[in-house]
């Protein structure tokens, strides 16, 4: 089937315009006789051409120009290989390279201006997030995976409840979450991920739990809003549903008026919730003694190494320890990953644990 090649672009009132590649090469520059003239700051007379090769393989060949072409934001030095997707800019005009299958719609191949006008500008634009298209499909379902990580019993080491992980297996993503995060936060979606992720690994696992609880993670964008209880009733309602315990980052802890809010909002569609990373930036103690939650995270970074750290700081976990039973929450060591620490924080009062030890994350059609 033929491919259909275009430049996007977005026009002054925010909507995307699709600009035709009619024949190759593809001339762009300022000067009128270009296929396409860009009129804008930065824009040598004759910038740069698009052309295939002999194996109909995609080229940007940058023609001396005095500011440059750019691939991904990367300087182009010559030519280079570019594809659907890719952002380029020229000077400082940006656009995106796309390709589908068919011709083009009838309103994109007849546009007969082919002069576009960029305003002055210092840096490049970025308008255009590389890999858009498939974060969205990613949103909706494509390529979604994850793993679940043992909770267990610190005294008996029986197991207690799951840790969701969201993971990437889209072909055109990286695997790993913290990047795909990376991304959802250039285009502002970060909270739709997170509810993506929690989704399909609730939907995924539940089958599979034999009654375990499911510790699912949250963005801090999305902990208070409408959206973030309606999702959770949903996945309450699923079949063999398992019994949640929504992880609030310490980030989103905030006063005690909303905590208290999130608290009996969760409540009511019985879901429990817990403080995660706690100890990780400012342990929020007036927030934990109004609204205790039914699990505290101690985060990693207090757990490793804490057999071979100094007596005081040994003292304050352990205090920690404490006012987190005092006030009825279950404290919860992250991170265990040596015996000899499992040994102080079970001595410490710790009462879970999560980490290497215990078991390590695995697939969740592993479970």
């Amino acid at each position: 089937m033929d491919e259909a090649w275009f430049l996007e672009t977005i026009a002054a009132d925010g909507s995307h315009r699709r600009l035709p590649i009619l024949h190759w090469p593809w001339r762009i520059g300022r000067d009128a006789d270009n296929d396409l003239v860009v009129d804008g700051f930065g824009l040598s007379r004759h910038h740069a051409r698009l052309e295939r090769d002999a194996g109909g393989r995609l080229r940007l060949v940058d023609l001396d120009s005095t500011n440059g072409s750019f691939v991904n934001r990367e300087r182009l030095s010559g030519a280079r290989a570019v594809g659907d997707d890719d952002v380029l800019h020229f000077g400082t005009a940006e656009y995106r390279l796309g390709c589908q299958a068919g011709p083009l719609p009838e309103a994109a191949a007849d546009e007969d201006d082919r002069t576009q006008i960029v305003a002055a500008a210092q840096m490049l634009p970025q308008h255009f997030v590389q890999h858009e298209r498939q974060f969205i499909e990613l949103l909706g379902g494509r390529g979604l995976s994850g793993a679940v990580q043992p909770i267990v019993d610190a005294a008996s080491g029986r197991l207690f409840a799951y840790e969701l992980l969201g993971r990437g297996a889209h072909p055109d993503l990286p695997e790993s979450p913290m990047r795909l995060f990376d991304l959802a936060a250039r285009l502002g979606r970060e909270a739709e991920l997170s509810e993506a992720f929690r989704n399909h690994g609730v939907a995924a696992a539940a089958p599979r739990l034999n009654g375990a609880r499911l510790f699912v993670n949250t963005h801090p964008k999305e902990t208070f809003s409408d959206a973030f209880f309606a999702a959770l009733a949903r996945l309450r309602a699923l079949p063999r549903a398992p019994d949640l315990v929504v992880e609030i980052h310490e980030s989103a802890v905030v006063e005690v008026a909303r905590m208290r809010e999130l608290a009996a909002r969760l409540a009511g569609i019985g879901v429990s919730f817990a403080y995660d990373d706690f100890g990780a930036g400012q342990a929020r103690l007036n927030e934990l003694g109004e609204v205790p939650a039914h699990f505290v995270k101690f985060d990693m970074a207090l757990v490793r190494g804490l057999h071979e750290a100094p007596e005081r700081k040994q003292r304050v976990v352990r205090d920690l320890v404490k006012l987190v039973q005092d006030l009825g929450s279950v404290p919860l060591a992250e991170g265990v990953e040596l015996q000899a620490e499992a040994d102080l924080c079970r001595e410490m009062g710790f009462r879970l644990f999560q980490g290497w030890l215990t078991g390590r994350p695995r697939p969740l059609d592993r479970l």
